[in-house]
């Protein structure tokens, strides 16, 4: 069947999309308050209760690897859906797992599952919009995908409170159910022209196509960058809060709301604004915006402002300028190969993933008791990012 000749996506379907896009990442996080459970349960070690997690990074990055080019090859809608239903089974999987090498086994397939949303929903909006409308359209699909995630370990600690691990398994098994029924019913097929591909020396080969061109080597690796300040910053600020500002865990909840609300608000301004401004003229303006916010956490920490809105506040600031930066620059690295939009999400999003699990070990390991260290780790990436833009992608 020929693709659909649609010139653009109804609201319901790019919500529809942004939720699928949010899976991996909430499937990931939703488990983050029952690894302690989980360690208990099955009498194993921290470090193995945390394969959960960490391994789930893992498989989500390399999925994206593969999800590119397979919907390059297959169509977007036949690869969204059947990684949708891999995401079904691994659920599945973790949830009737009766040791834990099983439940790490059925965590990787559902984060490999799950990461298909990452990567196709994006290729499907390039398929549609040029490169500046699509940069608004992306936008919603981030806050989403940034957003559930934020929200997904609450609903995740009060499901292990009232029932217990299994619980979560099943409510991403059964939401990943709908999803498969709702694509199935209501996405049509974007891809216009298949691009052949024949096996791992393809997909190399393509991936290798990419990275010579140096629009998207600028715009990925200043996405990869930009999602390396947030990590960071989600990584070290629990710690932070309770070890560092003397405050209870409980209360970094109620500041971190600041920081999603700050990531929405640059989304707001990409759709308000990013049909009136090219997307390198919002990437300049975000990249400020983010490198203005982490020099005014650094100078009130050195002022010993030693209160949680002083951290929070001015991060809040830098992560408005992500949302700003992230779509336009996601989008530009999809621009910078339109036939092959389904790989370039793919590459950008394994570049994010990888970058953004080295960020968060890298910021454990250089915590000194301080705020410092994870300021200056956030900063020297905002700065690398718009450099990596600077130098490598030409400004028309």
């Amino acid at each position: 069947m020929p693709p659909a000749p649609i010139t653009q996506l109804s609201r319901s379907l790019i919500l529809l999309l942004a939720m699928v896009s949010a899976l991996g990442p909430v499937a990931m996080q939703i488990l983050l308050p029952g690894v302690p459970i989980i360690k208990e349960s099955f009498a194993v070690s921290t470090g193995v209760a945390q394969l959960t997690l960490s391994l789930s990074m893992a498989a989500i990055a390399l999925a994206t690897l593969a999800y590119g080019p397979l919907s390059d090859r297959y169509g977007r809608r036949p690869v969204l859906i059947a990684g949708m239903s891999i995401a079904v089974i691994g659920s599945l999987l973790c949830m009737v797992a009766p040791t834990i090498e099983l439940l790490i086994a059925g965590r990787f397939v559902q984060a490999a599952g799950g990461a298909v949303g990452m990567v196709v929903a994006r290729a499907i909006v390039r398929d549609v919009y040029d490169a500046r409308e699509s940069a608004s359209v992306i936008a919603t699909l981030v806050m989403v995908m940034v957003v559930m995630p934020m929200v997904s370990p609450a609903v995740g600690g009060e499901l292990m409170v009232r029932f217990d691990w299994h619980s979560v398994f099943l409510l991403v098994a059964v939401i990943s159910a709908v999803l498969v029924v709702l694509l199935w019913l209501q996405l049509p097929e974007t891809l216009r022209t298949p691009v052949a591909f024949s096996g791992l020396r393809d997909l190399l080969r393509t991936y290798g196509r990419l990275w010579q061109d140096r629009s998207f080597r600028g715009h990925s690796l200043c996405v990869s960058f930009v999602s390396v300040v947030f990590f960071a910053f989600i990584s070290a600020a629990p710690e932070i809060m309770v070890s560092v500002l003397q405050r209870p865990a409980n209360e970094y909840g109620y500041y971190f709301i600041i920081v999603p609300l700050g990531f929405m608000a640059g989304n707001y301004l990409t759709r308000y604004f990013g049909r009136r401004h090219s997307l390198q003229r919002m990437i300049r303006v975000g990249s400020s915006v983010c490198i203005a916010g982490l020099v005014l956490a650094l100078v009130l920490q050195l002022l010993g402002i030693a209160h949680p809105a002083a951290l929070f506040l001015p991060v809040a600031l830098a992560i408005l300028g992500n949302g700003i930066t992230l779509p336009n620059a996601q989008a530009g690295a999809l621009n910078a190969a339109p036939s092959l939009a389904g790989s370039a999400s793919g590459l950008t999003g394994f570049m994010q993933m990888a970058f953004s699990a080295v960020a968060a070990q890298a910021v454990a390991l250089i915590f000194n008791g301080t705020v410092y260290p994870m300021l200056l780790l956030m900063l020297a990436a905002s700065v690398v990012s718009l450099l990596s833009f600077r130098l490598l992608v030409r400004e028309g």
